[in-house]
């Protein structure tokens, strides 16, 4: 064999597994028919994160104009553009240099599975005794007339002008964190969504309170709307929808979710299942061809397809290969982020399941921002909603706020490790901090030992 393991994709899903293989001795190569750590590191939440920096910074001052700041500033969304892409640019020669550094080789072209052990690449074809599919998932296209006036999320993380008028298909994650920009920006936003709300998957109150939020700031909504057509007027654009709504603007955003790429990989011909939903794993994240693995959003799944949960499969696919363990694949609680301004997150058990399951679960709500207005930095719409199981063990929250981020993963390792407030109280927090109100939030509704 050339390798011990190939992996056909270098981003998370493939390189976190990857280079713990190669300082485990194994002989490692990555096939990769684009940049080096693939769409997260290159065209989705690395760039988004960037961009975002100061959009986070100006939503927090500008809480305080009611108080004490009388400030006009202003983000240049062109210069921003230009030190995103500088910096993200910098990030394809560089992982393939610590790629190459760490021993492993890296292939650039389209890899195609030749029989179980063979990967074919661009006509050269390389053998391994493991084969690991992390090719990751694309933006969904709608398949109506006009839909090459539409773009995907890496279209638009690459603009350099921010469109005066921008008309986003679907009211999901990616359209409601790029309208929050826009919007912020002074920019006219759009959605027309065929579903009946906003953000679907979570809270109907958290995302209620944005969506009133971006109303308030310029958007409009359209629910329950099927787009059949886009339209091209030199440089304006027309979304149709069946129902004979008409909404014009300058920039059309096609957000109506991802495809797993699946295409010409060589699964049929080895009895491979897939879909556009992905490839079909066993509880140990095995093809049917049992060397053959598939890692992150290329998978068929239930559980969040999330740049932490395809590094957390990478690694467990490390550990397989290397015998460390035989164990089947157990996720631990995952945190879900929408990077809206402000933010909601979710993890654990929902509020929804929890309220659809009194006998079992508790929800107490926290109305975070009026309680602790001094210490949350005038954020006073602030909400947080615990769910605990009938142990009285926190098993799942809900957050509306700018801090939901540093809050999730504080109450995700209390989630995973089952802390009481024993624990809690065992421990000493920074002071006056907003994750230290949380903790004394938390305690009492806890169980106590």
């Amino acid at each position: 064999m050339d390798y011990d393991v190939i992996f056909l994709g270098s981003g998370h899903s493939c390189n976190h597994g990857g280079m713990a293989l190669a300082m485990s001795g194994k002989k490692v190569a990555f096939v990769e028919m684009g940049k080096m750590g693939g769409t997260c590191t290159n065209y989705g939440c690395d760039a988004k994160i960037m961009l975002d920096g100061p959009f986070e910074f100006l939503e927090g001052l500008n809480r305080y104009e009611d108080l004490c700041v009388d400030s006009d500033v202003k983000i240049d969304w062109t210069r921003l553009m230009a030190y995103k892409k500088q910096s993200i640019g910098m990030f394809d020669p560089l992982l393939e240099k610590i790629f190459t550094d760490m021993g492993i080789t890296v292939i650039r072209g389209r890899g195609k599975l030749a029989d179980a052990h063979t990967v074919d690449v661009d006509g050269k074809k390389i053998t391994a005794e493991y084969i690991v599919i992390g090719t990751g998932a694309r933006n969904a296209q709608l398949d109506i007339p006009g839909k090459e006036y539409t773009h995907g999320s890496s279209h638009f993380l690459d603009l350099d002008v921010m469109p005066e008028h921008m008309v986003c298909i679907g009211a999901g994650i990616i359209s409601m964190e790029f309208a929050s920009m826009a919007l912020m920006l002074g920019k006219k936003v759009t959605f027309v969504e065929f579903a009946p709300r906003a953000l679907t998957a979570y809270p109907e109150e958290y995302v209620s309170k944005l969506v009133a939020r971006m109303e308030g700031m310029g958007a409009d909504f359209h629910f329950g709307e099927a787009v059949s057509s886009v339209e091209k007027d030199g440089d304006s654009y027309t979304v149709k929808t069946n129902s004979g709504l008409t909404v014009d603007g300058d920039y059309v955003l096609d957000a109506t979710g991802r495809i797993a790429n699946v295409e010409d990989l060589g699964l049929e011909a080895l009895g491979i299942e897939a879909s556009r939903r992905g490839i079909k794993v066993d509880d140990h994240l095995r093809t049917s061809v049992a060397n053959i693995y598939a890692s992150g959003d290329v998978i068929d799944k239930t559980i969040p397809k999330l740049t932490p949960t395809a590094e957390f499969e990478s690694n467990y696919i490390a550990a397989q290969i290397l015998g460390l363990s035989d164990a089947p694949i157990v996720y631990p609680p995952v945190p879900n982020l929408v990077f809206t301004l402000p933010r909601i997150g979710q993890v654990g058990v929902t509020i929804d399941e929890a309220r659809a399951d009194e006998e079992n679960y508790k929800v107490v709500n926290i109305p975070y921002g009026p309680q602790n207005d001094w210490v949350n930095n005038h954020e006073t719409d602030a909400d947080i909603t615990f769910v605990f199981d009938k142990e009285g063990y926190l098993c799942g929250a809900a957050i509306y706020g700018s801090e939901a981020g540093t809050w999730l993963d504080y109450l995700t390792l209390i989630i995973d490790k089952k802390m009481t407030a024993t624990d809690l109280r065992g421990m000493i927090m920074s002071f006056p901090t907003q994750t230290y109100m949380l903790w004394s939030l938390l305690a009492p509704n806890l169980k106590q030992f």
